[in-house]
């Protein structure tokens, strides 16, 4: 405990950086997660389309929205990037 105290000057900065490392790297693999599962999506999509499954008024429809979505994700990391 005594140590703690003394150390503190030292070992206080180390952990903030520790956990900011931690907190960016949380929210890189949610965005990656989250651009994964819309590309998934669309190229389940694709391939409903291609088999019949989905008229082409929905698929385009569908198409637009997870386009999107995966533009919004890249601005919003590119963003992030540049405050940085």
């Amino acid at each position: 405990m005594f140590f703690d105290l003394l150390l503190a000057p030292i070992t206080g900065p180390l952990a903030g950086i520790t956990w900011l490392g931690s907190q960016i790297q949380e929210r890189v693999n949610a965005e990656w997660d989250d651009k994964e599962n819309l590309s998934k999506r669309l190229l389940t999509l694709q391939l409903a389309f291609d088999m019949g499954e989905v008229s082409e008024e929905d698929f385009e429809a569908q198409e637009e929205e997870l386009l999107l979505a995966i533009q919004a994700l890249e601005d919003e990391a590119k963003a992030a990037q540049t405050e940085d």
